[in-house]
Protein backbone atom coordinates (compact mmCIF):
# COMPACT_ATOMS: atom_id res chain seq x y z
CA UNK A 1 0.00 0.00 0.00
CA UNK A 2 2.97 2.24 1.02
CA UNK A 3 4.30 1.58 -2.79
CA UNK A 4 1.14 2.76 -4.19
CA UNK A 5 1.16 6.02 -2.53
CA UNK A 6 4.39 6.79 -3.57
CA UNK A 7 3.88 5.82 -7.14
CA UNK A 8 0.71 7.80 -7.15
CA UNK A 9 2.44 10.80 -5.41
CA UNK A 10 5.58 10.80 -8.44
CA UNK A 11 2.75 10.73 -10.64
CA UNK A 12 0.83 13.73 -8.74
CA UNK A 13 4.34 16.16 -8.72
CA UNK A 14 5.27 15.29 -12.22
CA UNK A 15 1.75 16.40 -13.62
CA UNK A 16 1.71 19.40 -11.12
CA UNK A 17 5.28 20.23 -12.55
CA UNK A 18 4.31 19.72 -16.03
CA UNK A 19 1.77 21.73 -15.58
CA UNK A 20 3.43 25.12 -14.40
CA UNK A 21 5.34 24.45 -17.31
CA UNK A 22 4.53 27.69 -20.41
CA UNK A 23 4.17 27.18 -23.68
CA UNK A 24 5.34 29.81 -26.21
CA UNK A 25 3.71 30.31 -30.07
CA UNK A 26 4.65 32.79 -32.82
CA UNK A 27 4.95 33.86 -36.29
CA UNK A 28 7.90 34.60 -38.53
CA UNK A 29 7.15 37.69 -40.77
CA UNK A 30 8.78 39.80 -43.56
CA UNK A 31 9.13 43.10 -41.94
CA UNK A 32 8.65 44.49 -45.68
CA UNK A 33 5.75 42.52 -46.97
CA UNK A 34 4.28 41.24 -43.43
CA UNK A 35 4.54 38.15 -45.68
CA UNK A 36 5.24 35.03 -43.36
CA UNK A 37 8.60 33.60 -43.57
CA UNK A 38 8.66 29.38 -43.69
CA UNK A 39 11.80 27.19 -42.69
CA UNK A 40 12.87 30.02 -40.51
CA UNK A 41 15.08 28.91 -37.31
CA UNK A 42 14.00 30.33 -34.12
CA UNK A 43 16.34 29.41 -30.51
CA UNK A 44 15.27 30.31 -27.23
CA UNK A 45 18.67 32.79 -26.26
CA UNK A 46 21.07 30.97 -24.17
CA UNK A 47 19.54 27.75 -24.80
CA UNK A 48 19.84 24.47 -27.17
CA UNK A 49 15.99 24.76 -27.47
CA UNK A 50 15.32 25.62 -31.05
CA UNK A 51 12.24 25.55 -33.34
CA UNK A 52 11.81 25.83 -37.28
CA UNK A 53 8.65 28.20 -38.60
CA UNK A 54 6.26 25.57 -40.93
CA UNK A 55 4.62 27.08 -44.16
CA UNK A 56 2.61 29.67 -42.40
CA UNK A 57 5.61 31.22 -40.51
CA UNK A 58 4.01 29.50 -37.07
CA UNK A 59 6.08 28.11 -34.43
CA UNK A 60 5.52 26.87 -31.04
CA UNK A 61 7.81 25.83 -27.59
CA UNK A 62 6.27 23.69 -25.40
CA UNK A 63 7.25 22.79 -22.07
CA UNK A 64 9.16 26.12 -21.20
CA UNK A 65 10.35 27.32 -17.42
CA UNK A 66 8.27 29.98 -16.09
CA UNK A 67 10.52 33.06 -16.43
CA UNK A 68 11.76 36.11 -19.05
CA UNK A 69 12.92 34.86 -22.35
CA UNK A 70 14.28 36.19 -25.83
CA UNK A 71 14.22 34.55 -28.95
CA UNK A 72 16.44 34.60 -31.51
CA UNK A 73 15.37 34.17 -35.24
CA UNK A 74 17.03 33.98 -38.82
CA UNK A 75 17.12 33.39 -42.29
CA UNK A 76 18.83 33.36 -45.48
CA UNK A 77 18.57 36.19 -46.96
CA UNK A 78 17.33 37.98 -43.76
CA UNK A 79 18.72 39.75 -40.55
CA UNK A 80 19.36 37.53 -37.55
CA UNK A 81 16.73 39.46 -34.68
CA UNK A 82 16.67 39.16 -31.25
CA UNK A 83 13.21 39.29 -29.63
CA UNK A 84 12.79 41.96 -26.86
CA UNK A 85 12.39 39.82 -23.48
CA UNK A 86 8.60 37.98 -22.88
CA UNK A 87 7.65 36.23 -19.94
CA UNK A 88 6.54 32.73 -19.41
CA UNK A 89 4.07 31.82 -17.17
CA UNK A 90 3.28 28.54 -16.08
CA UNK A 91 0.23 26.97 -17.41
CA UNK A 92 -0.15 29.51 -19.91
CA UNK A 93 0.29 30.15 -23.52
CA UNK A 94 2.33 33.26 -24.40
CA UNK A 95 2.31 34.77 -28.29
CA UNK A 96 4.88 36.96 -29.93
CA UNK A 97 5.32 37.85 -33.82
CA UNK A 98 9.14 38.36 -34.78
CA UNK A 99 9.67 40.16 -37.88
CA UNK A 100 12.77 39.54 -39.86
CA UNK A 101 14.06 42.46 -41.63
CA UNK A 102 15.83 41.84 -45.37
CA UNK A 103 19.71 42.05 -45.73
CA UNK A 104 21.69 41.79 -48.81
CA UNK A 105 24.28 39.42 -49.27
CA UNK A 106 27.78 39.94 -50.38
CA UNK A 107 29.11 37.70 -52.50
CA UNK A 108 32.62 37.48 -53.88
CA UNK A 109 33.13 39.13 -57.31
CA UNK A 110 32.45 37.25 -60.05
CA UNK A 111 34.99 37.04 -62.78
CA UNK A 112 33.86 36.14 -66.99
CA UNK A 113 36.27 34.97 -69.15
CA UNK A 114 35.10 34.39 -73.05
CA UNK A 115 36.00 31.00 -74.44
CA UNK A 116 38.20 31.16 -77.09
CA UNK A 117 37.04 28.14 -79.05
CA UNK A 118 34.03 28.52 -79.54
CA UNK A 119 31.27 25.83 -79.83
CA UNK A 120 29.90 24.61 -82.59
CA UNK A 121 25.82 25.31 -82.23
CA UNK A 122 24.42 23.51 -85.58
CA UNK A 123 26.06 21.67 -88.38
CA UNK A 124 29.36 20.18 -86.90
CA UNK A 125 30.25 19.34 -90.26
CA UNK A 126 29.62 21.92 -92.24
CA UNK A 127 29.82 24.84 -90.01
CA UNK A 128 33.15 26.22 -88.70
CA UNK A 129 32.89 29.27 -85.94
CA UNK A 130 36.55 31.15 -84.89
CA UNK A 131 37.22 33.96 -82.59
CA UNK A 132 39.79 36.70 -83.47
CA UNK A 133 41.76 35.21 -81.19
CA UNK A 134 42.20 32.08 -83.04
CA UNK A 135 42.81 34.01 -86.37
CA UNK A 136 45.53 36.18 -83.86
CA UNK A 137 47.31 32.67 -83.20
CA UNK A 138 47.10 30.40 -86.10
CA UNK A 139 50.33 29.83 -87.23
CA UNK A 140 51.55 31.73 -90.73
CA UNK A 141 48.61 33.48 -91.55
CA UNK A 142 49.61 37.04 -90.26
CA UNK A 143 46.38 38.45 -88.81
CA UNK A 144 44.79 37.54 -92.09
CA UNK A 145 41.10 36.11 -92.16
CA UNK A 146 41.06 34.69 -95.56
CA UNK A 147 44.70 32.90 -94.84
CA UNK A 148 42.98 31.86 -91.42
CA UNK A 149 40.10 30.26 -93.80
CA UNK A 150 42.98 28.21 -95.62
CA UNK A 151 43.86 26.35 -92.43
CA UNK A 152 40.51 24.98 -92.12
CA UNK A 153 39.58 21.01 -92.90
CA UNK A 154 38.40 21.00 -96.85
CA UNK A 155 39.63 24.42 -97.96
CA UNK A 156 42.60 24.91 -99.80
CA UNK A 157 44.30 28.07 -102.21
CA UNK A 158 45.48 28.20 -105.68
CA UNK A 159 48.76 30.08 -104.54
CA UNK A 160 50.62 30.52 -101.53
CA UNK A 161 50.56 34.46 -102.06
CA UNK A 162 46.93 34.82 -102.37
CA UNK A 163 44.32 34.62 -100.61
CA UNK A 164 41.51 32.61 -102.69
CA UNK A 165 39.42 30.39 -101.03
CA UNK A 166 38.75 26.48 -103.29
CA UNK A 167 36.23 24.83 -100.87
CA UNK A 168 36.08 21.01 -101.75
CA UNK A 169 37.14 21.87 -105.45
CA UNK A 170 34.80 24.57 -106.26
CA UNK A 171 36.14 27.64 -107.61
CA UNK A 172 37.52 30.84 -105.71
CA UNK A 173 34.69 33.13 -107.17
CA UNK A 174 32.03 30.61 -105.88
CA UNK A 175 32.20 31.42 -101.59
CA UNK A 176 29.64 34.29 -100.85
CA UNK A 177 30.76 37.19 -97.79
CA UNK A 178 28.69 38.64 -95.47
CA UNK A 179 29.54 41.47 -92.92
CA UNK A 180 27.29 41.78 -90.14
CA UNK A 181 24.30 40.35 -92.27
CA UNK A 182 25.32 42.66 -95.44
CA UNK A 183 26.40 41.09 -98.37
CA UNK A 184 30.04 42.30 -99.82
CA UNK A 185 31.94 41.10 -102.93
CA UNK A 186 35.24 40.75 -101.90
CA UNK A 187 37.65 40.54 -99.08
CA UNK A 188 40.66 41.22 -99.82
CA UNK A 189 42.95 44.12 -101.59
CA UNK A 190 44.12 43.57 -105.35
CA UNK A 191 41.74 40.75 -106.17
CA UNK A 192 41.50 39.74 -110.00
CA UNK A 193 38.38 38.84 -112.00
CA UNK A 194 37.08 35.44 -111.67
CA UNK A 195 38.21 34.59 -108.19
CA UNK A 196 37.64 36.16 -104.11
CA UNK A 197 41.57 36.55 -103.16
CA UNK A 198 44.10 39.30 -103.48
CA UNK A 199 47.64 39.77 -101.65
CA UNK A 200 46.10 41.10 -98.31
CA UNK A 201 42.93 40.88 -96.32
CA UNK A 202 40.39 44.19 -96.18
CA UNK A 203 39.04 42.82 -92.87
CA UNK A 204 40.85 43.83 -90.19
CA UNK A 205 41.00 41.37 -87.49
CA UNK A 206 40.51 43.91 -84.65
CA UNK A 207 36.82 44.39 -85.59
CA UNK A 208 35.84 41.00 -85.81
CA UNK A 209 34.07 39.29 -82.96
CA UNK A 210 33.62 35.92 -84.32
CA UNK A 211 33.32 34.03 -87.44
CA UNK A 212 30.86 31.34 -88.92
CA UNK A 213 32.27 29.79 -92.10
CA UNK A 214 29.63 27.35 -93.78
CA UNK A 215 31.25 24.98 -96.43
CA UNK A 216 27.74 23.30 -97.09
CA UNK A 217 24.30 22.96 -95.34
CA UNK A 218 23.71 26.80 -95.85
CA UNK A 219 21.42 29.06 -93.85
CA UNK A 220 17.90 29.62 -95.92
CA UNK A 221 18.57 33.15 -96.39
CA UNK A 222 21.91 32.43 -98.06
CA UNK A 223 20.78 30.56 -101.05
CA UNK A 224 23.42 32.28 -103.53
CA UNK A 225 26.40 30.33 -102.53
CA UNK A 226 27.93 27.54 -104.65
CA UNK A 227 31.16 26.84 -102.62
CA UNK A 228 30.83 28.61 -99.24
CA UNK A 229 29.58 31.42 -97.25
CA UNK A 230 31.80 33.11 -94.82
CA UNK A 231 29.17 35.12 -92.09
CA UNK A 232 31.98 37.98 -90.37
CA UNK A 233 30.10 39.82 -87.14
CA UNK A 234 32.23 42.85 -85.86
CA UNK A 235 32.33 43.71 -82.18
CA UNK A 236 31.44 46.59 -80.15
CA UNK A 237 33.59 49.36 -78.31
CA UNK A 238 34.10 49.00 -74.68
CA UNK A 239 31.13 50.26 -72.80
CA UNK A 240 32.99 50.43 -69.29
CA UNK A 241 36.74 52.53 -70.00
CA UNK A 242 38.97 53.15 -73.34
CA UNK A 243 40.96 49.76 -74.46
CA UNK A 244 44.38 50.64 -76.88
CA UNK A 245 45.49 47.35 -78.73
CA UNK A 246 48.74 47.43 -80.84
CA UNK A 247 49.20 44.28 -82.79
CA UNK A 248 52.36 43.93 -85.07
CA UNK A 249 52.55 41.76 -88.18
CA UNK A 250 54.92 40.28 -90.27
CA UNK A 251 53.66 42.94 -92.75
CA UNK A 252 52.05 45.81 -91.14
CA UNK A 253 51.50 47.27 -87.81
CA UNK A 254 48.39 48.32 -86.28
CA UNK A 255 46.68 50.40 -83.43
CA UNK A 256 42.74 50.19 -82.25
CA UNK A 257 41.16 52.06 -79.89
CA UNK A 258 38.01 51.31 -78.29
CA UNK A 259 35.60 52.83 -75.64
CA UNK A 260 32.33 54.53 -74.10
CA UNK A 261 30.35 57.47 -76.28
CA UNK A 262 28.08 58.82 -74.16
CA UNK A 263 25.19 56.49 -72.05
CA UNK A 264 24.11 54.02 -74.61
CA UNK A 265 26.86 54.05 -76.97
CA UNK A 266 30.31 53.17 -78.08
CA UNK A 267 33.25 53.04 -80.64
CA UNK A 268 35.82 51.48 -82.45
CA UNK A 269 38.59 53.04 -84.55
CA UNK A 270 41.48 51.18 -85.95
CA UNK A 271 44.49 52.25 -88.09
CA UNK A 272 47.06 49.73 -89.81
CA UNK A 273 49.90 50.58 -91.40
CA UNK A 274 52.25 48.31 -94.23
CA UNK A 275 55.69 48.24 -93.93
CA UNK A 276 56.67 46.02 -96.92
CA UNK A 277 57.94 48.54 -98.89
CA UNK A 278 60.52 49.22 -95.83
CA UNK A 279 61.46 44.86 -96.31
CA UNK A 280 61.94 44.93 -99.94
CA UNK A 281 64.09 48.16 -99.49
CA UNK A 282 66.36 46.76 -96.40
CA UNK A 283 66.52 42.99 -98.42
CA UNK A 284 67.29 44.87 -102.31
CA UNK A 285 63.63 44.02 -104.03
CA UNK A 286 62.33 46.51 -106.61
Amino acid sequence: MKRLVIVFSFIFIGSVLFAQKGIIKGRILNAKTNEPIEFANIQIQGTSIGSTSDLDGNFIFTGIDPGFVRLAASFIGFETTVSSEIQVQGNQTTFIDIELPETAISLEEVVVRPNFSLKRIESPVSILTIGVQEIEKSAGVNRDVSKAMQTLPGVGATDPNRNDLIVRGGGPSENVFYLDGIEIPIINHFSTQGSSGGVVGVVNPDFVREISFYTGAFPANRTNALSSVMEIRQKEGSRDRVHTKLSVGASDAAITVDGPAGTNSTFIASARQSYLQLLFKAIGLP
